[in-house]
């Protein structure tokens, strides 16, 4: 088989492996998205190159042995590299040594042997100077670690930025009104129809006063809007609301406070003053199964 019949096979075969590919890969958004499959057809076809190459290379060589004519041939430089067959005739490879008729011939390790096995030499001698020496690169465990921190990071970025991390522990009474308008409508939607539009209250208590049922801290208020009082008929919002949005309504509620609504509830639950509370007032309507609670 001449090289070129086997190079042309081969490129045939690597055609038809690039189109088995793409019709085996999934189809995805992103092009830089590459299958298993894909990649194991391209290794498969690379793979079977060098071997169609080293079978022609053989097949060459061993017409050369059978015609006889070996030394009137020119060795090419692949011969030489592969070292398929010496320049050298049998006479002159000949060691003195037999054995029961047998002859040693002196033949010496193939080229291609050689570059590999200083290659690795190489290459080991640049590992040591990159990872032990100079230290530029990071070894397995330090990589691990890296790339560990750097996903933490990037998680916890995403959640402050989505508002994730915000919860009755570190949240704060935020007076900017942008902040303040967005728990204005959070409040219009979800909370107006128990304690109405200006906090009055009606199911639910009243917001605008100095008495709470569950305590008039921020981190209380934010507590009770995540969490609800499914006994006292209020639901928890912590799987309808972000902690960003949760903390915003918090501030509306608590900026409520002191204002004149149209039609004010009577005070239920504690006064509360910041920093402490003082003897509790009597519910009026904790006989009320659907009284909401603030």
């Amino acid at each position: 088989m001449k090289k070129s019949i086997l190079f042309a096979v081969t490129g045939l075969l690597l055609f038809a492996g690039t189109i088995s590919a793409q019709n085996a890969a999934p189809a995805v958004a992103d092009s830089s998205n590459i299958s298993l499959s894909s990649i194991l057809i391209a290794v498969n076809v690379v793979l079977l190159l060098f071997v169609l190459f080293l079978l022609g290379t053989l097949t060459t060589a061993i017409q050369k042995l059978r015609s006889g004519d070996t030394d009137k041939v020119q060795l090419s430089w692949w011969d030489k590299f592969a070292a398929l067959k010496s320049e050298k005739t049998e006479e002159e490879l000949r060691l003195d040594e037999d054995f029961d008729g047998i002859h040693e011939l002196d033949n010496p390790t193939p080229p291609w042997f050689n570059f590999i096995f200083y290659t690795s030499i190489i290459a080991a001698i640049l590992y040591l100077l990159n990872y032990h020496v100079f230290k530029i690169g990071q070894l397995q465990d330090a990589e691990y670690t890296s790339e560990v921190t750097k996903a933490k990071a990037e998680v916890d970025a995403y959640l402050k930025n989505s508002g994730s991390l915000v919860d009755e522990n570190n949240v704060q009474f935020i007076q900017d009104k942008k902040v303040l308008a967005e728990g204005q409508q959070l409040y219009a939607e979800k909370c107006a129809v128990c304690h109405l539009a200006d906090g009055g209250g009606v199911v639910g208590p009243n917001l605008t006063d100095d008495y709470w049922l569950h305590g008039g801290h921020i981190q209380s208020i934010f507590k009770t809007i995540k969490y609800g009082v499914p006994a006292k008929g209020m639901i928890a919002w912590q799987n309808t609301f972000n902690g960003k949005q949760m903390e915003a309504l918090a501030s509306y509620v608590k900026s409520l406070h002191g204002t004149k609504p149209a039609v004010a509830k009577e005070a239920q639950g504690e006064l509360y003053q910041e920093g402490g509370a003082a003897a509790p007032v009597a519910d009026s309507t904790a006989a009320t199964a659907m009284v909401e609670p603030k």
